[in-house]
This record gives structure tokens, C-alpha cells and sequence, in this order.
């Protein structure tokens, strides 16, 4: 096994010794960058570039090529699973993902099947040991997928929602239905994530985009204990090195100490709290993403700076602690905002690891 040139990234995750507080960015390949914009006109639409080894690699490299993150990401979308399940996955421009067949009847509910990642996915496994091979063990490569509940949501809903009726209906009124989509995709899940792993992907990070919007009793039974079948599912050790998991449950801070329980290296935070009090509440249980308001991304090198130094000094002291936003960047964020960003983290939180 070739030892990575930056693993801080890596060690920040399973809370070992840090020089520094790694960094890098939800959504870092995307249209805030030009040339992302451009390597996208050449793949004709967004699917297209996600669909396409060459482009993909490509586009996962190109926010490297601009700063000095810890880490990149594969460069795909959380909808490739359902895609991959016969639901028709298209995007709108201007209007974001849409399935032409979503979920509806209890005979095409019942007759879910899981995918082969090999087979039906096999363009998201070629991505990935595409792009490890490209990254030469400069840093690591986060493979990811979308969470159970979340993708039912899209599947269900057949787009995204502000209100999310036709899930909730059937949470409520047939939680049979919907559990039964839950199961069938942690399966997809875990076999999707275990593949990325088997093709070069060194952490692996479950997006729960949506679990936010169940109620309190509602997301333990309908989100976190399908992230549990999944990490419990998942290959902790391939090659003979450790792949830490990361759940980022957007708007997911009441449940913290349920998140830090389930079995995951790291809990992602948006960021509507505290990170400080975030680490007090888990303990040494699990290493923090997060958390900087995207929307800071839009003032000026100051006050980036300042907001940075603000959640570094919230943390505290030691490990565990991957500075990240608290959602993907912004298609409008100047990428010299990202620059002064990934330089401050860089330089301000040596003085935390002394």
C-alpha cells in the first residue's frame, strides 16, 4: 500500500494527531469554478458528466488544481442509485433533478430491486479508480452516497419539495410502503458504498440532505437507523488501511448524540450550531465536520477570516475537527473567496494543535 502524501484529512476523521485542521469543500467540483462551467459544455448536460469517466475525473481535479485541500471528492450525484433502479433520473435546467417514474403504486414499491453497482453503476466505479489513479496519492478520495430517507424522498416525491407531502402522507399513512423503500436502499447503500470502496475510495460519506425535515420521534425510525444498517454494512478496512464514515444529516443538531452513537468516524454540521457545543455534547465519541455558513463565502477576506477563526476557536484545542461549510459552496462564491478560506483554516489552526 503507497502512503498518501497528505493523509491529515484521514487521521482528523479517526481523531489522531493533526499538524493542522484539514479542509475541503461540500460541492468543491461545480459552477462556481469556470473551468468546471466549461468542462460541462463539453459533456453536453450534467448527467453526461457524471456518467463519463474522463469528465468526471477531470472536474474532481480541478479544485486542486486552484487550492490546497485535503481531500477530493468524487465527482458524481446522490440520485445515481434510484437512476439506477429504473426511475427515469432527469435534470431540468433550472430546475434540478426529476424522475419520470417516481413511486407511487404499492406494486412498483414492491418490486424495488437492488442494483449491481458493478453492472448498473459500473460508470461511478470506473470514476473512482480513475480518479484515485489521477490523484497519485497527493490526498484522499471521498466516495459518498445519498442516505435512505433522502433519496426516498426523490423517489417519492418524484423532484425536490419544499413540503415533502407525498412522503409524509405515506410516513404516516403507510409506513409498511416506506420502510420497504428504506430497506431496499440502505442494501443499494451499503453494496454502492462497498463498491467505491473495492475501487479506490479512502472515506466514504452518507448525505442525509432531507433528514431534517422529519419530526423528532420521526427520524430515528425513518433516517438513523437506516444509516445504521448502512455503517454497519460498510468495509471499515480494505488494502489494509482504515476507512473512516461521515454522516452529514443537514439540520440534523438534536439528534447529535443518536448520529454519535451509530457507529460513524464523524458527524457532518450544518451550520446552525455551535461547534463547541456540538464536541461537548459527543464527547470523544466521533471527530466534527463543519460548520462555516456558505453565505460567508460572499464578504470580504476579513471577515472569512474572522468567521474562521471563530469556529476554530470554538472547537478548542486537539483533533477530531475537519473544517468544512455547512452545506455545499454557492455557484455565485467568487473562488477567491474559497483561497482566502482554505489559507486561513490552514494557517490559524496550527496554533490549536501545538
Amino acid at each position: 500500500m503507497t502512503k498518501l502524501k497528505n493523509d491529515t484529512f484521514l487521521r482528523a476523521l479517526l481523531r489522531q494527531p493533526v499538524e493542522y485542521t484539514p479542509i475541503w469543500v461540500m460541492r468543491q467540483a461545480g459552477r462556481y469554478l469556470s473551468e468546471y462551467n466549461q468542462t460541462r459544455a463539453r459533456a453536453g448536460n450534467f448527467l453526461a458528466l457524471c456518467k463519463n469517466p474522463d469528465f468526471a475525473t477531470e472536474v474532481t481535479m480541478q479544485p486542486l488544481a486552484r487550492f490546497s485541500l485535503d481531500a477530493a471528492i468524487l465527482f458524481s450525484d446522490i440520485l445515481t442509485i434510484p437512476d439506477a433502479m429504473g426511475l427515469g433520473l432527469y435534470f431540468s435546467e433550472g430546475e434540478g433533478p426529476r424522475f419520470e417514474r417516481p413511486l407511487r403504486e404499492e406494486k412498483e414499491i414492491r418490486d424495488l430491486t437492488v442494483p449491481d453497482p458493478d453492472t448498473h453503476l459500473r460508470y461511478v466505479m470506473d470514476a473512482v479508480s480513475q480518479i484515485r489513479k489521477t490523484l497519485d496519492n497527493q490526498v484522499p478520495l471521498i466516495g459518498f452516497s445519498g442516505s435512505p430517507f433522502t433519496l426516498a424522498c426523490y423517489m417519492v416525491e418524484g423532484r425536490g419539495s419544499s413540503d415533502f407531502r407525498q412522503i409524509k402522507t405515506m410516513l404516516y399513512q403507510r409506513p409498511d410502503l416506506l420502510h420497504h423503500i428504506l430497506d431496499i436502499n440502505a442494501q443499494a447503500v451499503t453494496t454502492y458504498l462497498n463498491a467505491q470502496i473495492e475501487s479506490g475510495a479512502q472515506a466514504v460519506m452518507i448525505f442525509d440532505t432531507w433528514g431534517g425535515a422529519l419530526s423528532h420521534s420521526a427520524y430515528p425510525e425513518f433516517s438513523l437507523r437506516y444509516m445504521q444498517q448502512i455503517l454497519a454494512g460498510l468495509k471499515r478496512e480494505y488494502n489494509g488501511a482504515r476507512i473512516p464514515s461521515v454522516v452529514f444529516t443537514k439540520g440534523g443538531g438534536l439528534w447529535l448524540e443518536q448520529i454519535a452513537n451509530s457507529g460513524c468516524d464523524a458527524i457532518g454540521l450544518d451550520w446552525t450550531i455551535d461547534i463547541g457545543e456540538a464536541r461537548r455534547r459527543v464527547g470523544d465519541k466521533v471527530a466534527l465536520q463543519g460548520n462555516l455558513d456558505p453565505s460567508v463565502l460572499f464578504a470580504s477576506a476579513e471577515v472569512i477570516t474572522a468567521e474562521v477563526e471563530k469556529i476554530l476557536a470554538s472547537y478548542g484545542d486537539g483533533n477530531g475537527h475537519v473544517f468544512n461549510l455547512g452545506h455545499g459552496i454557492s455557484q455565485f462564491t467568487p473562488p477567491e473567496s474559497v483561497a482566502t478560506l482554505v489559507d486561513a483554516v490552514h494557517a490559524i489552526s496550527r496554533k490549536y494543535h501545538e
